[in-house]
C-alpha cells in the first residue's frame, strides 16, 4: 500500500524544481497534492506538474497564492481544504536567492527573501497547524538549504541568514507542535541542478567546483530531495521531530578548501 494513501499534501512553490519533484513522490506515494504557484506566468507548469500527479491516480489541483501574504495563505487553505479535504502534509518549499553581494542588497531585495523564506513558513504553517492539532496530526517538512548551516557563497548573506532562521523556526515548531501529533521537519538540499541554478551552472568551470567541492562528487538531484520529504511525511518518521535531514552528499560535515566554492 502508498505511503501517503488518504492524506492531503499541500506544496508551497510548487511548479517547478524541487516543488515539481516533491508533488510527483508525494503523488506516487497516494497523496492527494495541491500545487501552489505565485504569478501567471507559472499557471501552466502548475497545470503540467497537476496533470503529473494525476497519472498516479490520485486527486490533484493548482492554488495561486504569494505565500508571504496572509489573506492570500487564508484563501489558499480554504480552497484546498473545499477541494481536496484538511491539509494533512504541508511542505514549505517556495524560496528565492538573488544573488548580491552584502554592500549592494537593497532593502527591497531583503524583504522580499525573508517574505519568501521565512515569513511564508510562519504564515502557512500557523494555518495548517491549527487543523492539525483538531485532529491530533500533521507533519509540516520546511525545503532549507546547506546554507541553513554554513556560508555557502559570498554573495546570498540574505538567502543564508533566511535559511538560518527558517532553520531556528523549524525547531521551534517541533517544540511547540509536538505534543499536539505534529511533526516539524526539514530538508537541506545542496546543490540541485534547477531553474534557480541554471545561471551559474551553465558555467563550466563553476559547475566542476560544485561537483568537486562535494564528497560524493556529484549533484544531487530534485527527485532525491523528494524522496526524503517523503520519508519524514509518512509514518515511518512519527519519532522524527525538530531534525534537519541533510541531503547534501556530506558537505556539510567537511571543512572547505580554499578552491572549493565559486567567487563573484
Amino acid at each position: 500500500m502508498a505511503r501517503l494513501a488518504n492524506r492531503v499534501a499541500l506544496v508551497t512553490g510548487g511548479s517547478r524544481g524541487i516543488g515539481e519533484a516533491i508533488v510527483i513522490r508525494l503523488a506516487e506515494e497516494g497523496a492527494s497534492v495541491a500545487v501552489n504557484y505565485t504569478s501567471e506566468k507559472s499557471r501552466e507548469l502548475a497545470e503540467q506538474v497537476k496533470r503529473q500527479a494525476e497519472s498516479h491516480g490520485v486527486r490533484a489541483m493548482i492554488v495561486r497564492a504569494d505565500v508571504g501574504n496572509k489573506p492570500q495563505v487564508e484563501a489558499m487553505f480554504e480552497q484546498v481544504e473545499k477541494e481536496l479535504g484538511p491539509v494533512d502534509i504541508l511542505v514549505n518549499n517556495a524560496g528565492i536567492a538573488p544573488f548580491e553581494p552584502f554592500l549592494k542588497i537593497t532593502e527591497e531585495t531583503w524583504d522580499r527573501t525573508y517574505n519568501t523564506n521565512v515569513k511564508s513558513i510562519f504564515l502557512c504553517s500557523q494555518r495548517a497547524a491549527s487543523g492539525m492539532t483538531e485532529r491530533s496530526y500533521g507533519k509540516i517538512v520546511n525545503v532549507l538549504s546547506t546554507a541553513s548551516l554554513m556560508v555557502t557563497s559570498p554573495v546570498i548573506p540574505h538567502y543564508q541568514s533566511s535559511k538560518a532562521a527558517a532553520h531556528m523556526l523549524t525547531k521551534g515548531m517541533a517544540i511547540e507542535l509536538g505534543k499536539y501529533g505534529i511533526n516539524v521537519n526539514a530538508v537541506g538540499p545542496s546543490t540541485v541542478d534547477t531553474d534557480m541554478c541554471t545561471d551559474f551552472l551553465a558555467d563550466p568551470e563553476l559547475r566542476r567546483k560544485e561537483v568537486e567541492a562535494n564528497p560524493m562528487k556529484r549533484l544531487g538531484t530534485a527527485r532525491q530531495i523528494g524522496d526524503a520529504v517523503v520519508f519524514l511525511a509518512s509514518e515511518e518518521a512519527m519519532q522524527v521531530n525538530g531534525h534537519l535531514l541533510m541531503v547534501d552528499g556530506g558537505l556539510t560535515v567537511k571543512a572547505a578548501q580554499p578552491d572549493d566554492h565559486m567567487e563573484r
